[in-house]
């Protein structure tokens, strides 16, 4: 072969990167029974329904069926029949895709820490933070009730939900839990915040408030940043802005006056809480930050609170509004991965595809990193899905891509010419 050339398609180069015996370390521990259909076939179908946009079991299997010269040569998989491949997702524990998600991802990190610490970057994320910056928010993921009563959150819907913390500097998950729609955000945020450290960072939306909860990361040393609650209850213990400063602000703030895209900070106070339950949970002081910021170019006026008294107001702000990036994150792999049609309908089945959706993500990043992939994930994806069969070397393609990009000359736009018509002569 050139060296242009792999012995095995993009599929198989993408899984390489799963350590070679865990799955079946994994099967063991987990007491999962296989026959024909080993445990390793099951995580590849499942990672090539993500990455081919599978809408049914049929697709799968056939697909893998018409490749199966190719197939055998990833770790000999074979191909599934439909009432096998749906009978292991539903019967073969989904706690498996999870550990091997976490398993894959803790061994990437000791064999490319490059990827972790420079493979990504969330964009609005200040440079100037060094420590930890936690975003914990979470997804619904919609149901049919019909046939998921497990899922049902009210009379006529299901739905499952996924609890993230996402790393901003790396991009990745540090920790998730999916789950039924039911359990609220502030009783996930208990078990996602644990792993977090003390000096580390964390933000969370407004839903997720509970006072109870931030007084305990407050005591464990971590920074948090929120907004506050429409109808949270405190008295004004001081003002850490002049007057002349708060005048200066509300100037700008009634004039629409922006200096790029830098909040305007009507007031930085101190802040008690005076509601009898509210100040029991959290007796300590609280910094409260009033600001306008730019949101799609719109103003609006946001309360931000934080256990952080020394950092400047802007600073507070901009942490809070970094937290987009678990909004792109969420985007990225509902709109790019296969977590629209779902390929079974019990719990067990939705969470290994839950799962091998995020192991399919973190492999995909793996790759573009590699290779040097300079454009957007959607668009990598696009790549793969189309030469998942090829036996091109994956970063012979990626090259390929942007060599192409950079020979194809801009089209030649044609200035519109008016016809003309002479009508004199009829």
């Amino acid at each position: 072969m050139g060296s242009q050339e792999h012995n095995l398609a993009v599929l198989g180069q993408i899984v390489k990167h799963i350590p070679g015996k865990l799955i079946e370390k994994l099967k063991v521990k987990h007491k999962i029974q296989t026959r024909a259909f080993s445990e390793t076939s099951h995580v590849v179908a499942m990672i090539f329904a993500q990455l081919s946009h599978a809408l049914s079991l049929n697709d799968i299997c056939d697909c893998l069926r018409f490749h199966k010269g190719y197939l055998s040569q990833i770790r000999d998989c074979v191909p599934p029949s439909r009432n096998g491949l749906a009978h292991a997702n539903a019967t073969r524990d989904a706690a498996l895709a999870e550990e091997l998600f976490w398993a894959v991802l803790a061994d990437i990190k000791e064999k490319y820490p490059g990827f972790i610490s420079n493979g990504r970057r969330y964009p609005g994320l200040p440079w100037r933070f060094k420590r930890a910056i936690h975003v914990v928010d979470s997804t619904t993921i919609q149901l049919i009730a019909k046939c998921m009563n497990w899922a049902k959150h009210c009379q006529q819907k299901a739905a499952a939900k996924m609890h993230l913390d996402l790393d901003l500097k790396s991009f990745l998950p540090n920790f998730a839990i999916v789950n039924r729609a039911k359990d609220s955000d502030p009783k996930m945020a208990w078990v996602l915040c644990e792993p977090i450290r003390s000096g580390e960072i964390v933000v969370f939306d407004k839903a997720y408030v509970d006072f109870a909860h931030l007084h305990h990361l407050h005591q464990k040393g971590i920074i948090w940043v929120t907004r506050a609650k429409d109808n949270m209850c405190f008295e004004v213990m001081g003002q850490q802005l002049s007057e002349e400063e708060i005048q200066q602000a509300r100037h700008m703030y009634e004039s629409g006056i922006f200096m790029g895209r830098q909040p305007i900070v009507l007031s930085d106070c101190r802040i008690r809480l005076t509601k009898e339950n509210s100040c029991a949970k959290y007796p300590d002081e609280l910094r409260m930050i009033e600001a306008c910021v730019l949101q799609d170019d719109k103003p609006c006026l946001m309360q931000f609170i934080t256990n952080q008294f020394e950092w400047s107001a802007y600073s507070i702000c901009e942490l809070y509004l970094a937290r987009w990036g678990i909004e792109v994150f969420f985007k990225e792999i509902k709109q790019t991965l296969q977590l629209a049609d779902f390929l079974g309908t019990s719990e067990n089945a939705i969470k290994w595809q839950i799962w091998t959706a995020l192991l399919t993500y973190l492999l995909l990043r793996l790759n573009a990193w590699l290779g040097e992939w300079k454009r957007s994930f959607r668009r990598f994806f696009t790549l793969v899905k189309g030469v998942l069969w090829s036996q091109k070397r994956l970063s012979t393609l990626i090259a390929l891509v942007g060599k192409e990009e950079q020979e194809t000359s801009p089209p030649i736009r044609l200035a519109a010419i008016q016809m003309q018509f002479d009508f004199g002569n009829i």
